[in-house]
């Protein structure tokens, strides 16, 4: 109950001293949305001839996890706004959100290592500056960090702040959202783009963005963490950073579109063959961690698409391709190196249900040499850490249905399926299966 006071308390104190949110008043604070995600996941036994510290757990396990949220902004002159989140979380992942490259929660927060406290905290922060290029524009309605009111279809976009980089770049329409979507890591971002953020997920930065009808560039520069998997941030961009830079092709509008990624980081980060020759000359275990040094490079690509089919656009396909040098560590959001995922939504409009959809998905995930390498002599990363590996790519399975039973709420029964999990042929296959219940107005 404590928790749902939490959501409650927000919206009290949005509702009766701020603006309606269709009016969209200067200087007038609005109350844009709030959301709670329930997840029970089980995840059954399966074959484990040996394990390590950050492997599945053999016998199995059952988690159930809690993320609230409520979600603010302001308009302000100049065709400025300000945006403010407030989140929080409760309970973990199965195996501690830890075995996979692929983990299986995507609404979990690794809080196990980070000992992050489970309290509401800021989210999101950011200044939006918007500058029309054109008279053409489009209505928008309110959302969760969208105000609603006017949009213009030219226009030079500035955002700075405390954000989540995936809430501007990678986007899809059919697997963009753990809480309504699919729950695998490999299937609502693309894994093998190491993006900026902490623990958590968000970072301090900047994204500009030139928005066309038919084509958008987007470039960001953000704050890396200070460790692999760390909530500490570094100090300014000059320390280290990420940068990505994207272009979105969308020729016809509720069309098909292509989007395609680049990015960069530069970090404090370790070289996988440099600790495996450190191990190789004193006899004991790879530790990438000893070998983190300032000014390391990571770099990569990624290619995301959509294709609407039918039912305005409710029912279609979407695929992802990602690959990464896989030279220096996995540094922030999972430990993969080349990722190749695609699947299909279907409308419920089909049996009658409008609001309702199916979607089954395939990803393939898969490790550098050097990687896979350090791995096999009994390093950890982050997620991974068997003590061995009999290296094989992990193949992820994923299907759920989207019942919206009433306006506002939808319940998901979900299940996985995955091969060779945290790329180990001597291990599983892995089962899952949970149930997600999400409440958002």
């Amino acid at each position: 109950m404590k928790y749902a006071r939490f959501l409650l308390v927000a919206a009290l104190l949005a509702t009766p001293m701020f603006a309606r949110a269709d009016e969209a008043p200067l200087f007038v604070p609005q109350w844009l949305g709030a959301q709670y995600t329930f997840i029970d996941q089980h995840q059954y036994s399966l074959h484990s001839p040996y394990a390590g510290a950050l492997s599945l757990r053999p016998d199995g396990d059952t988690e159930r996890s809690h993320t609230f949220g409520a979600y603010f902004g302001v308009a302000l002159p100049a065709h400025f706004q300000f945006y403010f989140d407030v989140e929080m979380f409760k309970g973990e992942g199965v195996s501690g959100a830890t075995g996979l490259g692929g983990l299986t929660n995507g609404d979990v927060i690794r809080s196990g290592s980070a000992g992050l406290p489970k309290k509401p905290y800021v989210a999101r922060r950011y200044l939006r500056w918007s500058l029309p290029l054109g008279d053409e524009a489009s209505d928008i309605e309110r959302a969760q960090d969208q105000l609603p009111g006017s949009q213009a279809a030219r226009r030079i976009e500035v955002k700075i702040g405390k954000m989540a980089v995936s809430d501007d770049f990678d986007k899809n329409r059919y697997a963009g959202g753990t809480r309504s979507q699919f729950m695998d890591w490999s299937l609502f971002n693309n894994t093998a783009w190491d993006f900026a953020a902490d623990t958590r997920g968000y970072t301090d930065g900047v994204m500009i963005a030139l928005v066309n009808p038919t084509w958008t560039l987007r470039y960001g520069i953000y704050r890396m963490p200070y460790e692999a998997n760390g909530q500490k941030l570094v100090s300014s961009l000059g320390d280290s950073n990420g940068q990505q830079l994207e272009l979105t092709l969308q020729p016809h509008a509720d069309g098909a579109v292509l989007r395609l990624l680049a990015f960069r980081n530069t970090a404090r980060m370790g070289i996988y063959r440099d600790a495996i020759a450190v191990a190789l000359a004193t006899g004991q275990v790879p530790d990438i961690h000893a070998d983190d040094a300032p000014d390391r490079h990571k770099y990569g690509f990624a290619v995301n698409g959509e294709l609407p089919l039918a039912d305005h656009g409710d029912t279609g396909l979407f695929m992802r391709a990602g690959w990464n040098d896989g030279r220096t560590e996995s540094f922030v959001f999972t430990e993969v190196d080349r990722s190749l995922s695609g699947g299909f939504q279907l409308s419920g409009a089909h049996w009658g249900r409008d609001a309702d959809h199916v979607a089954v998905a395939l990803a393939i995930d898969a490790l550098s040499s050097a990687h896979r390498d350090y791995l096999a002599l009994g390093g950890n990363g982050f997620v991974l850490g068997d003590g061995a590996l009999h290296y094989g790519r992990e193949q992820i399975v994923e299907a759920y249905y989207s019942f919206a039973p009433v306006a506002h709420l939808t319940i998901s029964p979900d299940v996985q399926y995955i091969r060779n999990p945290g790329y180990n042929h001597d291990r599983g296959p892995a089962r899952f299966a949970g149930v997600r219940a999400h409440v958002e107005f």
